[in-house]
């Protein structure tokens, strides 16, 4: 739990396409708390390593490597950051290349222990509280966080979005990569993408942005109420 009333740690958790990011900008910004997207951390850390030439189809290799790079997140929602050994990586880390192969590398345990560290320290660093956002923070990153989300949406819904963020891309293929990546993320050993007994469940498939935003508002206003 964060240490002063006032100060609140929020975990939003769930599958791609829900809406994570978005939500939890817009509510970090709407609250004034700090902002984290830890599954930019893993891409960070995926792009290094197919830029330093580690098959990430290795799991010893990319054991090896985890400790190297240095990753820096910047928690301002308005305008978050992530930097790689000082690079700006915030337009690398989305591509289909990194996209495709993020799950291999999130599923090395030596790579999950690494960047779970980062993200508790982040945390609890946070002056006012803050927002994290990902698929296991609830569980295991942040398991006394104050209040947890766990979104979810429809299968096509979650296609139509990433398929509106990525212009040009068939909802069809979009729909068949977010259900294998769940698979993959909720079937893996270490951490695997799954909602805390104790996380309210939002479900956005009929919801706009908007009231998303401001069911997770009202949520972490009455944890705060009620923890006064």
């Amino acid at each position: 739990m964060s240490d002063t009333v006032d100060s609140v740690i929020v975990a939003i958790d769930g599958p791609s396409g829900t809406g994570k990011s978005s939500t939890s900008k817009a509510v970090a910004a709407k609250l004034g708390l700090s902002y984290l997207d830890t599954g930019a951390q893993y891409r960070a850390i995926t792009w290094w390593m197919i830029t330093n030439g580690i098959d990430v189809d290795d799991a010893a290799a990319v054991a090896d490597a985890s400790g190297k790079p240095v990753i820096v997140s910047g928690t301002d929602p308005s305008h978050p950051t992530i930097t790689v050994d000082g690079v700006d990586a915030s337009g690398p880390i989305r591509t289909q290349e990194v996209t495709s192969k993020v799950s291999a590398v999130s599923a090395v345990p030596e790579v999950r222990t690494r960047i779970t560290g980062l993200q508790r320290s982040i945390a609890a660093a946070a002056p006012h509280g803050i927002v994290v956002e990902g698929r296991d923070i609830g569980t295991t990153v942040l398991p006394d966080a104050d209040l947890k989300i766990f979104l979810t949406a429809s299968p096509e819904a979650r296609a139509a979005r990433r398929a509106g963020e990525l212009k040009g891309t068939d909802v069809s293929a979009t729909r068949e990569a977010l259900v294998r990546r769940d698979a993959a993320d909720s079937t893996r050993k270490t951490s695997p993408l799954a909602k805390a007994d104790d996380a309210v469940e939002v479900d956005t498939t009929e919801l706009t942005l908007q009231q998303v935003v401001e069911c997770v508002v009202t949520l972490v206003e009455e944890r705060r109420a009620a923890a006064q």
